[in-house]
């Protein structure tokens, strides 16, 4: 894979205007986004005029550059209208997460200040305690037939038919806000400063999918993530200002992921590890069911992926899969390639944005192959929304910036990850990191998923407790504990292995693949 020279946008006014606009004039009816689950497409003339029309009545309503819009949606493609719709206005549009309670997404609701709020039918109860959080002038409008829109809602196909698609302004570029998980308490709006840039110049993230990813006109790129998520709308939005096709998913399923790509002869798809697990857990008759021969590349990030399940996973797809690491604070990004990766197993790769250091706990950076906290130098400014104290602890006396990521740098400058800080166990004055003793029982055939937690232990300080999930949940007892024990002790240092395994039904894992260990931490509070 050939990596881009840190794209950073400039001399984008010197180009063609990259937007869904460019490609409604070239190619009108051609598909910018088409829902798996239904078959519905929203092509390019649709997507332009739709979200222009939505960015009249943001506008006419009085919500300036600068502004902020809510959006609670699932996968459909009213997303993709109201994305471009706030980003062609110059304004932030935050995603909420519709796993959320109603309480969660009031609080982020009225925590990012948002002045509208558009939501479907199916999730406007869950909106209902973010509507007393909007500002002003406080639109609340809702996807679907216009007649059966829920009290206190408008109904935004009304709202599109009698608008106008000609701007009330100048044209500016907006910005994404997202929130952090909250898998370590509330979360946190990540916010970038704004700054007047003409709608069509912003150029950053289609020239690394472009040059480092080969994303084009030609691409059909399949999202099977929730685009409340920093990866699946941004490289989403990227793909449509290339001029690809985005098919979206309601949600990942394994055989209905291999049925998609045969039917749509998907060439770019971006996935998390634990997709992949899943897909190996298929039987060979299901893995070999689908023509898989369009894939050009398959791009995975959001968590670290055990060796052996991305060796397996190259072994079937063949040498197509690339890695990156980043965060949607933008605090740095790497990237490997599969033949370099081959070369440097578990590495996430080498630096396309920024400089890595890696810190010990007294501030020094520490030599190469030790484990530290991961720093970038010279990457974007951020800050975390209301919360001056933890935007001051993302960034050192140098001004290098951290999500508090643990990891290593080899000799010839390429990061292995190792884990996050909070995730860490101390047991007996030794650090233990969960993801080595997960990457190993995910490979069990009977585990379908698996977090390892440290419990309180009155002599150690904590050991270490390993809660799974079952591929057959019948299967649950002593005999199969001992079994994962055992098959533990002889893939690990013994002050590594589990002490005990809890069977559960379900792991609480985010849709990114980020596992919510929080809850799990929360419930074994008391002890093992």
């Amino acid at each position: 894979m050939t990596h881009p020279d840190e794209p950073t946008g400039t001399g984008a006014d010197e180009r063609e205007p990259v937007h869904v606009g460019a490609h409604s004039g070239r190619t009108p009816d051609k598909a910018a986004a088409i829902e798996a689950q239904t078959g519905r497409v929203r092509t390019y003339a649709e997507l332009e005029d739709r979200s222009a029309r939505l960015a009249h009545v943001l506008a006419s309503a009085g919500i300036a550059e600068g502004g902020r819009v809510a959006v609670l949606l699932g996968n459909q493609l009213e997303y993709f209208d109201v994305a471009w719709a706030t980003q062609r206005s110059g304004l932030y549009l935050t995603p909420v997460n519709w796993h959320l309670t109603a309480n969660e997404a009031g609080y982020i609701i009225g925590d990012c200040e948002a002045q509208a709020l558009i939501t479907s039918p199916s999730l406007s109860e869950l909106a209902g305690p973010g509507l007393s959080q909007l500002r002003q002038p406080a639109l609340h409008l809702v996807t679907g037939d216009t007649h059966a829109a829920p009290a206190g809602f408008e109904g935004l196909e009304a709202k599109l038919a009698g608008s106008s698609p000609a701007p009330l302004r100048p044209e500016m570029e907006g910005s994404l806000m997202f929130y952090s998980s909250g898998t370590t308490g509330r979360p946190k709006g990540i916010r970038r400063p704004w700054r007047p840039v003409p709608y069509g110049t912003a150029g950053a993230i289609e020239q690394l999918m472009s040059i480092g990813y080969g994303f084009d006109a030609d691409t059909v790129y399949l999202c099977p993530a929730p685009l409340y998520h920093a990866a699946p709308i941004g490289w989403s939005m990227g793909t449509q200002r290339l001029g690809g096709t985005v098919v979206v998913m309601e949600r990942f399923d394994p055989l209905e992921t291999l049925r998609l790509i045969e039917h749509y002869r998907v060439t770019h798809m971006q996935m998390v590890p634990t997709m992949f697990v899943r897909l190996l857990k298929l039987d060979a008759e299901e893995r070999t069911r689908c023509d898989l021969s369009s894939l050009r590349c398959v791009i995975h990030a959001a968590a670290p992926c055990p060796v052996e399940v991305k060796a397996q996973m190259l072994d079937w797809w063949g040498p197509i899969i690339y890695e990156y690491y980043s965060s949607s604070e933008g605090a740095g990004f790497t990237a490997i390639g599969p033949d370099e990766w081959r070369q440097k197993p578990g590495s996430v790769g080498r630096a396309v944005l920024g400089v890595p250091h890696i810190v010990g706990e007294d501030g020094r950076e520490l030599p190469t192959g030790d484990v530290g906290t991961i720093y970038f130098e010279g990457t974007a400014p951020f800050e975390y929304h209301h919360d001056p104290v933890k935007t001051a602890e993302a960034f050192n006396a140098q001004g290098w910036t951290t999500v508090g990521d643990l990891g290593w740098l080899d000799p010839d400058g390429y990061l292995y990850l190792s884990d996050r800080r909070t995730n860490l166990i101390l047991s007996g004055g030794v650090n233990i990191y969960p993801q080595e003793i997960e990457n190993e029982l995910v490979l069990h055939a009977a585990v379908a998923d698996v977090a390892v937690i440290g419990v309180p232990d009155p002599e150690m300080g904590q050991q270490v407790k390993a809660v799974v999930q079952l591929v057959d949940p019948t299967a649950a007892g002593p005999e199969l504990e001992k079994e994962l024990l055992d098959f533990c002790q002889q893939r690990l240092a013994h002050f590594k292995c589990p002490r005990s395994v809890d069977f559960v039904d379900d792991i609480p894992r985010l849709p990114t693949g980020k596992l919510a260990k929080r809850l799990l931490i929360e419930r074994y509070a008391g002890g093992g």
